[in-house]
């Protein structure tokens, strides 16, 4: 946690064995930990990592959703740390740095899914959300439900030729089916995070709606509720959760259809909960939240189409036709402006559309207006079909990214050089 404005902290990445789902495992790890700790600031803070590479391959580190510069010492994923170096991470958090859930992980190109998956993904929270809540609904037990996946080759998570559609293991915080207590009628909030590298979830705790108040790290301006939602790999979910009548409950993940080029993902069970103890009669949710930005009402200074392919093995991905250069500028916007960029997503499967350093609004997806709950940094194009967001250049100029949130496809190409211009 931070103390005093300041997040101080070492981070230690190295390939290790691990205690998970009941076996010793080769995992590639921080910390030594195949669930390493969470960072918890505050907005304005600063925060200072250590970072130790003790791999045998180049590494670095990607702060997720934040808004913090892409530049120098902070959220440079253009930086390669080399094995057996230490270089030192320095962020300085804006005031308006929204509260919610985020994430760190590798970005270093052709090796972010082989880090990612082999263990190498944490939370950060971002304290806040409080103030928006009633009175009655501050200081609540909170659960951060960090969801990540291992395939398996012998005794060592796989890194190598990872295939989505294979079997996995989901885990919630690292751990087997984990259980959660909550008492019947008690209002708990879960932040739900997908921070594995490449599998789809469409989470749900049948009989309870999950109320969503922060979406990305960003709060909504209105509370909307939902059986069930799907988070790709990179998304973010906060929600209010009450806890049903006394019993056994499973939070589970359900089936899932990328598209016919993509992959069928099963139902699985990712944790219990638990409901008993004294009922606790149910506090009214709020309906009103945050304030949120509404780029529909800005003008807009430039247009841009970002289109997503693919080879028909779908080995190859591609952004805008080109695959991805650290050495090229694909597209070049201004500070302080706000662009309408078309998403298309010209295949058969879903592809999830994320950029760094700024968020955006989803305007529409396949023509359909869509409502404005607040900004977003990952959000699926459906196949054969176009989302169209804004997204305004604040605070920070200097070259950054996106790219699909698959790391396979990422990996694989599917990434683009975006310089933010003064």
């Amino acid at each position: 946690m931070s103390r005093n404005g300041l997040l101080k902290t070492r981070i230690v990445v190295e390939r290790r064995k691990v205690h998970l789902a009941g076996r010793d495992l080769w995992a590639l790890t921080y910390n030594g930990m195949y669930m390493p700790p969470t960072l918890r600031l505050r907005p304005g803070d600063r925060m200072e990592i250590a970072f130790e590479n003790r791999l045998d391959k180049q590494t670095n580190l990607h702060v997720h959703g934040m808004h913090v510069s892409p530049s120098g010492r902070a959220d440079n994923i253009f930086l390669a740390i080399e094995p057996g170096r230490t270089f030192t991470y320095e962020y300085a958090f804006p005031k308006s740095l929204e509260p919610g859930t985020y994430w760190y992980h590798p970005h270093p190109h052709t090796l972010s899914t082989a880090q990612t998956a082999g263990g190498m993904a944490g939370l950060i929270v971002v304290d806040g959300l409080d103030a928006y809540l009633p009175a009655r609904l501050r200081g609540i037990t909170q659960h951060v439900v960090a969801l990540k996946d291992f395939q398996l080759v012998g005794d060592r998570i796989k890194t190598a030729d990872l295939k989505m559609g294979a079997p996995t293991t989901r885990t919630v915080n690292g751990q087997l089916n984990p259980r959660i207590g909550i008492r019947p009628g008690e209002t708990q909030l879960w932040r739900l995070a997908n921070i594995g590298a490449n599998i789809f979830y469409k989470v749900a705790l049948p009989g309870t709606k999950f109320h969503v108040v922060a979406q990305d790290g960003y709060p909504v301006n209105k509370v909307y509720s939902a059986d069930s939602l799907v988070i790709p790999a990179g998304a973010r979910y906060d929600v209010l959760v009450q806890g049903p009548k006394a019993g056994v409950s499973e939070l589970q993940t359900l089936p899932y259809n990328t598209g016919k080029a993509g992959n069928q993902f099963p139902r699985a069970t990712l944790a219990t909960v638990r409901s008993d103890g004294e009922p606790m009669r149910p506090v009214a949710l709020p309906t009103a939240f945050a304030p949120v930005d509404d780029l529909a009402k800005e003008p807009v200074a430039g247009r841009k189409t970002v289109t997503f392919t693919e080879n028909k093995a779908g080995t190859l991905f591609y952004i805008n036709h080109k695959q991805f250069d650290h050495n090229r500028i694909d597209f070049r916007s201004r500070l302080n402006t706000v662009e309408e960029w078309t998403i298309k997503n010209d295949s058969d499967e879903v592809h999830s559309f994320h950029v760094h350093t700024n968020d955006f609004q989803v305007m529409s997806i396949n023509g359909r207006p869509q409502t404005n709950y607040g900004l977003q940094d990952t959000v699926d194009v459906p196949p054969r079909g176009t989302m169209v967001v804004r997204i305004r250049f604040r605070d920070y100029p200097g070259k950054t990214v996106l790219h699909c949130h698959v790391l396979n496809h990422e990996d694989a190409g599917m990434m683009a050089v975006l310089k933010i211009d003064r």
